[in-house]
């Protein structure tokens, strides 16, 4: 193999447990990244020669390089333990075949993810390195987990950055259109070909598992709802009422989908729209929720973009509350990496003061156990909830 040789001190944050390799990390006089082929696997070594481990180089990326070993080279055998591995964590600490089966960086598998629907596999690849094991990632799942069927969802936007081809196809058995799963006790269908990612976000089980022990009874309103995963859990869970907003006439239809899957269909309302359009109407029309459920797509996708994300996520907040009667549950979630769990905690507070409303915050959540925090690496840690009270 090839080696990458990092400038002087530039190794201390892989030391640390971090898996990521910085282009200016990289002492590109003495080990050229020009000329190294996309997905090459490559030794990582410090400035005065000491290895580090094996890593998956792109050299046109920022990131140029993500370590997939601290030994030997990434092969065969290895890729079988880390997939097997994956697999043992999810069915120790996940009763049913509904999971996130393996969650990139954080499985030491970078650039792969892999969700399960009971007998169905969903894959998807956005590195090079991890596009070269793709035939075998496909093999070893077929024979630990023996699918009906295995869905190869490569059509994503981090495919399009690293100058990737887009695919969407059945490499094994069949795949429905929507396939069944659980979530919370609670049969769902996803829409694994056309929906968004893989079809499902699994990041927030526990946090609607602790919503829906609050939801008998209560109108809910659910913005950004995609195919149902707060609403639709919260009329299975005894919700009186529950209205799914969604810019995608498309989710609505998903999400009417699930509601008629759960015999709810009757207490579903589908509203199509921009979120912060339909909630200026809703507050304009004088409507009012007992539960108000923000799962917004990121507003801040990059550093840049942190000023204007942070004053989106304060505005859609305060709309949200002015929904709310006294004693009203509003849940206020992110997943923008680059916006902390207190920063989004600050803009709940402006919002209730600019009200001059009371907020408590009852609990706090992230995501779930199918998708561990690496420790060293703080982007594996992107979700956070906030259930907050207002009197």
């Amino acid at each position: 193999m090839a080696e990458l040789i990092l400038n002087r001190g530039a190794e201390r944050r892989l030391k640390r447990g971090h898996l990521w390799i910085y282009s200016n990390e990289v002492d590109t006089r003495r080990s050229p990244l020009k000329g190294i082929e996309a997905g090459s696997q490559c030794a990582v070594v410090d400035s005065q020669g000491k290895p580090l481990g094996s890593a998956f180089v792109n050299p046109s990326q920022l990131i140029c390089g993500r370590l997939v070993s601290r030994g030997a080279p990434l092969d065969r055998a290895l890729l079988e333990e880390r997939l097997r591995q994956a697999l043992v964590i999810r069915e120790r600490y996940f009763p049913h075949p509904s999971y996130r089966l393996v969650y990139g960086d954080s499985d030491l598998l970078p650039g792969l993810v892999v969700d399960r629907f009971n007998d169905v596999l969903v894959v998807q690849v956005s590195n090079w390195g991890m596009e070269h094991w793709l035939s075998d990632v496909i093999e070893i799942l077929d024979t630990l987990v023996q699918p009906s069927g295995i869905l190869l969802r490569n059509d994503h936007q981090g495919r399009s950055m690293e100058d990737m081809p887009l695919v969407n196809e059945v490499v094994k058995g069949n795949v429905p259109e929507l396939a069944p799963f659980e979530e919370n006790g609670v049969s769902l269908l996803a829409p694994v070909h056309s929906g968004q990612k893989t079809g499902w976000f699994y990041d927030h089980r526990e946090n609607r598992a602790l919503l829906n022990r609050w939801v008998s009874g209560k109108r809910v309103l659910d913005l950004f709802s995609y195919a149902g995963g707060w609403g639709v859990q919260a009329l299975a869970r005894g919700a009186s009422h529950a209205t799914c907003v969604d810019a995608s006439q498309q989710a609505l239809d998903w999400c009417r989908a699930n509601g008629d899957h759960n015999n709810a269909g009757d207490r579903l309302e589908t509203l199509r729209g921009k979120a912060v359009d339909v909630l200026k109407e809703l507050v304009a029309a004088g409507n009012r929720y007992d539960v108000v459920v923000l799962d917004p797509p990121a507003f801040i996708k990059r550093r840049k973009d942190h000023k204007a994300g942070l004053a989106a996520y304060r505005h859609i907040n305060e709309l949200a509350m002015r929904l709310l009667p006294r004693d009203g549950l509003l849940v206020s979630a992110s997943c923008s990496m680059h916006l902390a769990a207190d920063e989004l905690m600050e803009c709940i507070r402006g919002a209730s003061r600019k009200l001059g409303r009371e907020a408590g915050v009852l609990a706090s959540g992230y995501q779930g156990a199918d998708h561990p925090v690496h420790p060293a690496i703080p982007e594996t840690r992107y979700l956070k909830a906030h259930f907050v009270h207002l009197r």
